[in-house]
């Protein structure tokens, strides 16, 4: 083989090693579409095909090969994921929400300190115009 055709070889295996990464590291939740463009389809082993778990449920492509440009992905897996994910969210709101009281009373707490100074400069204005009537007469 001479270098050049060489290089090209080696070049679309990296190209299709890259390419079965980059489908694996996106089987992550529960899939809506497959990398193909194929729909996802709720596939159930029946109890003929020959397995230890029939019954067992997966996402899969429609257009599924074992090639690794498909998924089929164990149906616990994808929901879990999902789940995990749905669970960080919700404690992320509550985060917001805590942060919210905290803020409401912090503000309730800054309104307060306004009034009070706004008092006090009532209060120093009284003081400053009685003082400007004694100074001038």
């Amino acid at each position: 083989m001479d270098p050049a055709e060489e290089r090209r070889h080696a070049k679309r295996q990296i190209d299709y090693i890259n390419t079965i990464g980059f489908v694996a590291d996106s089987e992550y939740k529960i899939p809506r579409r497959c990398p193909c463009g194929g729909g996802i389809i709720d596939e159930v082993r029946r109890k003929d095909d020959y397995d230890t778990l029939p019954g067992k449920r997966f996402f899969t492509c429609k257009n599924y090969e074992a090639d690794g440009f498909h998924y089929r992905q164990p149906w616990v897996l994808g929901v879990q994921e999902e789940i995990e994910r749905l669970t960080k969210r919700v404690e992320e709101a509550e985060q917001v929400m805590l942060r919210t009281s905290n803020l409401s009373k912090q503000i309730e707490t800054l309104e307060e300190q306004v009034k009070i100074l706004s008092e006090q400069v009532d209060y120093l204005t009284v003081q400053v115009a009685t003082l400007e009537k004694v100074s001038f007469d």
